[in-house]
């Protein structure tokens, strides 16, 4: 029994510590670079795209939320959904 107790500890640990990293940002696309596969928000901030979204979707002025990481010194989007 404590041993199934630590595993679970171990495992809630594991998930929640992954999901501290995430981070949102909320703005309007100001540039989209399809070559690079990258967007630019009107603040600057600038996110590579992950397989799976296409630039070729994405517009300019379009009001996004971006769920990213930052990985080697570069902000790498996991997902980007439409602003409500």
């Amino acid at each position: 029994m404590k041993k199934s107790s630590i595993a679970a500890a171990m495992i809630f640990a594991a998930v929640s510590s992954t999901g501290a990293f995430a981070k949102a940002a909320t703005g309007t696309i100001a540039s989209v670079d399809k070559k690079g596969d990258s967007i630019t928000l009107s603040d600057g901030k600038t996110f590579t795209l992950p397989e799976g979204i296409e630039a070729e979707t994405l517009k300019v002025g379009e009001k996004v939320v971006v769920t990213y990481s930052t990985k080697a010194g570069k902000l790498a989007a996991s997902s980007i959904k439409p602003a409500k």
